[in-house]
């Protein structure tokens, strides 16, 4: 039934069923980064590949998520969001059956085409049926959910390894999930807001071409040669397909993204901010597993120890944040959180073999406190000016955005790494008095220092789009416009 209110809404229920997807969909990006070098070892395969593990994984959580306004238009956002589960599941299972590398990148893209359409879909729902006064708590639940998969995900990989092997990584989402498919068919009401358009093909086949080129371009840009005819003709097509696209989105009736949400200054604004934090933030959870591991010889399950603190800390924020973001607004609270983020940043710039794990605890904590602020707040601003019929296409496009960017994160920063690695072996060698093993653990501290430094820039870089956030608009002329 096609209705513009949504009865009997029952707030905890809904932002259980809720917190129950949003953190499954983010714990399958966080439990991987502790077993990037388990991998690598039971597979016999570099970094360059097993990283596709994660990086194929976002790349298909990003392409997928145009779809999610056209599918809830069209089958209700409960629907979309039940069956994405159940798909997160079926490929969660496979994930854990994989028997080599190849195998296992195949079942997590597909995995993650399904757990794209996880955290726009909540997100409609909460600015569909949530109450708009208690939206901007909701979302920090909503945010809370996410951070407490990566506070808990690398403790409890770490100990799913430790104990059993890394196929439980993925089997121990299959109970979880089927609890959380249940939470979704009784406690999420039927509803649905807008009527279904023709699909646009174009629009899906031009987002996807050129997303899976330029990050195939970026990821193997360092072995190919960034001047190599297949990089450039990579980037070439990538560029070209991105522009199609948006001439396609702009151009078409009914597009599979509605660009248009860009038109709404403060939604486009605090999407760049978001988009700089969440880049920022992956560089963390990529860089201090692999520098706990290969450098300090840390095991898992003490890699997951060492991360879970600050972790925790950013979990515990998102509440909070919510809280006070009405009385704060969204510059200010960026502007706080990107602060944090970027001394905590440039302090791991300062890894040596021998740093403590209190001083990599400190430091990530202070990271994470300024990731909770900062993305609690543009999250809220992006999306509260947007009318109930657009809110699908603007948590697509937001989704869609972030993942993207994430995705060119993690290929970006893993390609600098083993590219700074090189160069700083090359010059410890040459200098001489080391030997191979420790011009290895030296030259691979000094590229992590050297990623964590670009990061800080990068977070450095959302200061500015922070500042130019306006007040919120007045809410009736809003949805009267958007009317």
């Amino acid at each position: 039934m096609s209705t513009s209110t949504v009865a009997n809404v029952r707030f905890w229920p809904i932002m259980i069923a809720i917190f129950f997807g949003a953190f499954l969909s983010i714990l399958g990006i966080s439990t991987i980064n502790v077993a990037l070098t388990i991998f690598m070892n039971d597979f016999h395969a570099g970094l360059s590949t097993v990283q596709w593990t994660l990086t194929g994984f976002m790349l298909s959580l990003g392409t997928i998520a145009p779809l999610t306004g056209y599918l809830g238009d069209k089958f209700g956002y409960k629907n979309v969001y039940l069956y994405a589960m159940g798909g997160f599941v079926v490929f969660s299972l496979l994930c854990g059956l994989a028997w080599n590398i190849e195998s296992l990148i195949t079942f997590r893209i597909l995995q993650g085409i399904f757990t794209g359409l996880i955290l726009p879909a909540t997100m409609t729902i909460i600015f569909q049926v949530i109450p708009r006064e208690k939206q901007p708590f909701a979302v920090s639940i909503w945010g809370l959910s996410a951070m407490l998969a990566p506070a808990f995900g690398p403790t409890i990989s770490g100990w799913l390894i430790q104990q059993f092997s890394w196929h439980w990584l993925f089997l121990i989402n299959v109970p979880i999930g089927i609890i959380a498919i249940a939470f979704i068919m009784i406690m999420i009401p039927s509803y649905r807001i807008g009527t279904a358009s023709r699909l646009d093909k174009v629009g899906l086949v031009t987002v996807m071409v050129s997303s899976a080129s330029l990050l195939v371009a970026l990821s193997e840009g360092r072995e190919w040669g960034w001047g190599s005819g297949k990089t450039i003709g990579l980037f070439a097509l990538g560029v070209l397909f991105l522009a199609a696209f948006i001439v396609q989105e702009l151009r078409t009736k009914n597009p599979l993204l509605n660009l248009r949400v860009f038109g709404n200054y403060r939604f486009s604004i605090t999407l760049v901010a978001n988009t700089i934090i969440t880049i920022s933030l992956y560089s963390g959870t990529l860089l201090v597993p692999l520098f706990l591991q290969n450098v300090q010889g840390t095991s898992a399950m003490d890699t997951g120890l060492v991360l879970l603190p600050s972790s925790l800390i950013m979990a515990l924020a998102m509440p909070i944040a919510g809280k006070i973001y009405p009385r704060v607004g969204a510059k200010w609270m960026t502007v706080s959180g990107l602060v944090l983020i970027i001394i905590g940043s440039y302090e791991m710039t300062q890894l040596h073999s021998d740093s403590s794990n209190f001083y990599v605890i400190f430091w990530m904590a202070v990271r994470n406190l300024g990731v909770s602020f900062a993305a609690a707040a543009t999250s809220t601003a992006g999306m509260e000016e947007i009318g109930p019929s657009m809110v699908g296409h603007a948590s697509s496009v937001t989704n869609w955005v972030r993942n993207v960017g994430g995705s060119f994160a993690i290929a970006l920063f893993t390609s600098l790494l083993a590219s700074h690695s090189l160069t700083h072996a090359a010059d410890l060698a040459q200098a001489g008095g080391n030997t191979p093993a420790v011009i290895q653990m030296l030259s691979f501290t000094m590229s992590v220092n050297d990623v964590f430094l670009i990061a800080t820039f990068i977070a450095a870089a959302a200061i500015p789009f922070t500042l130019l956030i306006r007040k919120k608009r007045n809410t009736a002329k809003t949805e009267a416009a958007a009317a």
